[in-house]
């Protein structure tokens, strides 16, 4: 039968040609509509290697010198003291399980710090992402370590002056993190400039969707603990009750220490519906997009075949009256339609790979891999290949209700 459909298909050549064009662009087209909701939700439902519950945020900052209650002339060791005293008061409180100080590290901050660095002769290929942050930074947001290393185990190699390190910073070069532990990084490929990796890391996402190049991470001891602009602790599961009110209620008696006070408390829950309010709504008008480009590709597709089967009733007819069967008559309709989308699929999958291999797509925040290419490949063809079905099945199924008599005389 197949033979039978491809010499067909020859024959009429001048309108399969045509036919097969539009196929062709209409497949490039659904590829990159498949591949950016493919990115999006695989982005999405993976790990984000950090845990933001019961996290908070405290504001800090100090006194204008316009302040009634400002003390002047204070030397850099008296403000360190009370950087120093502000930090052990909220560590005692009862409800907090860590604290931790930092530079451009927390989570959904909007902000970074990057470090370019090299193991041997091989440089990170891509932005890596510095977090300078107090050891119990990583007890704070529960970072793991890809061998099992415990956020506390993790908080000791911080302490030890080690770095920690995501383990797919080296990913271009074939290379996991996992398997170089121990060895030293050079920064800037300066040799006087080392770093010892501690342990490697999960990947920590830069937010929900990830980022690419963002999701690369080195966390790395914070020179002078007292110097960081980020105060984020972690309560107790148990004690978690109220805790931004009670904290506040506070603030003006436990926590006012020399020039420095508390502004806020924030929870991380919403920090991270603040941050994500851009890109969700950016999110949610690329899907209105491509969802309405999607529905025109299969009115466009749909309708394409429907006049296509319309102009075949009398062919329908003549089938029927030489024996086919109801099922004959739609496996050969159909098969024809799906030989056509076979014999253009390659060539769809050479613009396919050359648009992923360039970046071509906004949204290229996943990595490019074989996996992902076969996935969105092969949604693409199953979807064409219902449309390709139902815009031949239907007006097929139509026609062949109608008398032959009836079907040859309207020709």
């Amino acid at each position: 039968m197949e033979r039978k459909l491809l010499k067909q298909i020859k024959n009429e050549w001048r309108s399969n040609l045509w036919l097969a064009l539009e196929l062709l662009v209409v497949s490039v087209v659904l590829w990159y509509v498949v591949d950016y909701f493919y990115v999006k939700i695989n982005s999405y439902t993976c790990p984000r290697g950090f845990n933001i519950e019961h996290c908070y945020r405290i504001g800090v900052k100090s006194l204008s010198e316009n302040s009634a209650d400002y003390i002047p002339n204070q030397t850099m060791e008296e403000r360190m003291a009370d950087r120093q005293e502000l930090f052990d008061r909220i560590k005692r409180r009862p409800e907090v399980e860590y604290v931790a100080v930092s530079t451009n590290s927390y989570p959904y901050n909007g902000s970074n710090s990057g470090r370019w660095f090299s193991y041997d002769t091989i440089m990170c290929k891509g932005y890596c992402v510095y977090r300078n942050v107090t050891p119990d930074f990583v007890n704070v947001f529960r970072y793991e370590g890809t061998r099992g290393e415990t956020s506390e185990q993790l908080a000791e190699i911080l302490r030890r002056g080690e770095v920690l390190l995501s383990d797919n910073v080296f990913m271009y070069d074939d290379i996991r993190v996992t398997d170089i532990v121990g060895e030293g990084l050079y920064l800037n490929r300066d040799t006087t400039m080392t770093y010892r990796i501690g342990a490697a890391i999960n990947e920590v996402k830069y937010n929900d969707f990830g980022g690419w190049g963002h999701d690369f991470s080195m966390v790395g001891s914070i020179e002078n603990p007292l110097n960081g602009n980020e105060w984020c602790v972690r309560v107790y599961d148990d004690k978690d009750r109220d805790f931004i009110e009670n904290f506040m209620a506070d603030a003006d008696r436990q926590y006012r220490v020399g020039n420095l006070y508390v502004t806020n408390v924030r929870s991380f829950d919403d920090i991270r519906r603040n941050y994500q309010v851009y890109i969700t709504n950016e999110m949610r008008n690329n899907c209105v997009g491509m969802g309405f480009l999607l529905l025109n590709i299969f009115l466009g597709l749909f309708g394409t075949f429907w006049f296509r089967a319309q102009q075949r009733v009398s062919e329908i007819a003549i089938r029927k009256v030489s024996g086919a069967t109801r099922g004959d008559v739609f496996r050969r309709l159909i098969g024809e339609g799906l030989l056509l989308l076979t014999v253009i699929t390659p060539l769809a999958l050479v613009a396919d790979f050359n648009i992923a291999k360039l970046e071509m797509t906004s949204w290229f925040d996943g990595y490019f891999t074989v996996m992902r290419f076969v996935i969105c490949t092969a949604v693409t063809y199953v979807i064409m290949a219902l449309m390709i079905s139902l815009g031949i099945a239907i007006p097929a199924f139509r026609a062949m209700k109608m008398p032959p008599a009836v079907a040859l005389h309207d020709e």
